[in-house]
C-alpha cells in the first residue's frame, strides 16, 4: 500500500504538469533553451519582457534566428516597455544600476531597428496605464511553451525566478500567463518604424 501514495507523489497530476522546470534565477537558464525554443517555434514567438535587451546579448545568433523565423512565416511580437515612461524611470530608481532600465530598453529598439521593418515583425510599448503590471511579471511565449518571469522587489530581471511552461490543458497555467501578456498587447501602443 506504500508504493501507490510514493508513485502519486512523484507524479504531476494537476495543474503542475505545465510547469517543465524551475529556475531560481533567470540568468541560471541556459541560453541553450532561449535558443531551442526560438528555434523551434514554427506559428509564434511573442517577447513580452520590460527591456527584452538581453535576448540579443546572451543568446547567441538571436538576430539571425528573428530573421530567420519570419523570413519562414513565424509571427514575431516585441512587447516593451516605454523608455521615456514614468514607470520606467521609478524602476530604474528602484533598481539603482548602471545599466538603466531605459537604457537595456534602447538596446533593444536597436537591434530591431537593425531587423528593418519585414512583415511578420510587430512591435509595441505597453500602455501607460498597463506599465506596472508589465514591469512586474514578463512573458516570452514560443507556440506552446513560455518562460515566465515574476520579478521580485528591487531585483533586475536576471536574478528573478523563471518558470518554463509547456501548455498542457485549456485554462491551465500557460494560458493563464498568455492571456495577461495578450491583455498588455490588446493595449499597447506601436512603436513607429
Amino acid at each position: 500500500m506504500i508504493w501507490p501514495q510514493v508513485v502519486k507523489d512523484r507524479i504531476k497530476t494537476g495543474t503542475d504538469r505545465e510547469i517543465t522546470r524551475s529556475y531560481p534565477y533567470r540568468s541560471a537558464a541556459p541560453s541553450s533553451l532561449w535558443s531551442e525554443l526560438a528555434d523551434g517555434a514554427t506559428q509564434e514567438i511573442y517577447l513580452a519582457g520590460y527591456t527584452n535587451y538581453f535576448l540579443f546579448t546572451s543568446v547567441p545568433a538571436f538576430s539571425e534566428t528573428l530573421r530567420r523565423k519570419i523570413d519562414s512565416g513565424v509571427r514575431v511580437r516585441f512587447l516593451i516597455g516605454d523608455p521615456e515612461g514614468e514607470v520606467t524611470r521609478q524602476r530604474e530608481a528602484i533598481e539603482d544600476t548602471a545599466l538603466t532600465v531605459s537604457t537595456r530598453i534602447r538596446i533593444t529598439l536597436e537591434h530591431l531597428g537593425r531587423l528593418g521593418s519585414p512583415e511578420g515583425l510587430e512591435t509595441r510599448f505597453s500602455a501607460p496605464s498597463d506599465a506596472v503590471n508589465h514591469v512586474s511579471l514578463s512573458v516570452f511565449r514560443f507556440d506552446e511553451d513560455a518562460l515566465v518571469t515574476p520579478h521580485l522587489a528591487r531585483l533586475v530581471g536576471h536574478d528573478s525566478p523563471l518558470l518554463h511552461l509547456h501548455r498542457q490543458s485549456d485554462s491551465g497555467m500557460f494560458d493563464r500567463f498568455r492571456d495577461h501578456a495578450e491583455e498588455l498587447w490588446s493595449r499597447a501602443v506601436p512603436i513607429a518604424p
